[in-house]
């Protein structure tokens, strides 16, 4: 049964840098472990401007952050001494656990030359267990990931397991999280054995049930369901989902099982006790005023 469309809403993170913006939603904060999901570009932008796009050195506590790209390439810096090049097909998996911060930069013009940058990112939620685990980095290339065909049908799996499918990808939690990409036409069903389901239309537009949903939609399903899906034109989903972990507090770039773990992620982060990446340690985006804001409340977000 489909539980609820979310429509994603705009969010402007810096000049030039709109993104569509489709979890946390007031009436649906999380799809299985993921809490947070923006949709960035594809973005044209003039190489002059292309500093003002950068995200400086944020926080994190709680999450894993996962980074995809369509398109384009990014530079992730972090306080492990991370420096990684994204590139399209790759998946950039940083673990918070008890605290990092990093910064993400648009460093190469080319990158952007004909709105070529286009990405995806997500937040897992930690298991309450592992909310305090030592963060840690990952990146892996395309051809670490299982990609499947059938007629009509390309998916890779970024993460978890689908389709008879599993991903090396390190996660802590059952999930699942999927690129696919239709032609007119094709037909596809919902992976099973997951408790929360969601779709996300990245491009085109599809029919559910004799019901149309197009761009910038998502549908959340629940585990009773097996909807026949059908591409009507060219189209690009993202697939996720997964077991519910419980209720999570969401503010600014934190995460956590407990209210006052984001309030002393707030105190760390402007003591410096939260260290700033060794390579980008000049600049940093400081703690937002949250007097009207109480812990669970989204303040202005970074992109991750």
């Amino acid at each position: 049964m489909l539980d609820i469309v979310i429509e994603a809403r705009q969010a402007s993170l810096a000049p030039g840098m709109d993104v569509r913006r489709i979890l946390p939603f007031r009436l649906r904060r999380m799809v299985g472990p993921f809490i947070f999901m923006d949709h960035a570009g594809p973005v044209d932008l003039q190489p002059g401007l292309l500093p003002s796009m950068d995200v400086l050195p944020h926080p994190h506590i709680g999450l894993s952050t996962v980074s995809y790209l369509f398109g384009g390439q990014v530079t992730h810096r972090d306080s492990l001494g991370v420096e990684q090049v994204i590139r399209p097909g790759e998946v950039n998996w940083m673990t918070a656990g008890s605290g990092i911060s990093h910064s993400e930069r648009f460093e190469d013009p080319a990158a952007l030359a004909g709105g070529s940058l286009e990405m995806i990112q997500t937040w897992v939620a930690l298991p309450e267990k592992d909310e305090e685990a030592a963060p840690a980095f990952d990146n892996y290339k395309p051809e670490q990931l299982p990609v499947f065909t059938d007629t009509g049908v390309w998916m890779r799996l970024i993460a978890g397991n689908a389709y008879g499918l599993n991903s090396h990808v390190k996660t802590h939690s059952p999930l699942f999280y999927l690129h696919v990409v239709l032609e007119q036409g094709a037909r596809f069903g919902l992976p099973t054995g997951h408790t929360e389901r969601g779709i996300y239309v990245a491009k085109g537009s599809l029919e559910v049930a004799g019901r149309t949903y197009k761009e910038g939609q998502m549908l959340v399903f629940n585990n009773c369901a097996d909807p026949a899906i059908v591409a009507k034109e060219p189209t690009t989903l993202m697939l996720l989902g997964g077991e519910p972990l419980g209720e999570r507090f969401i503010w600014w770039n934190f995460v956590s099982s407990r209210k006052e773990r984001i309030e002393q992620a707030k105190a760390d982060w402007k003591a410096g006790r939260i260290l700033l990446p060794p390579t980008d340690n000049h600049d940093f985006v400081p703690l937002p005023d949250d007097r009207s804001r109480p812990a669970g409340s989204p303040a202005p977000q970074a992109l991750s």
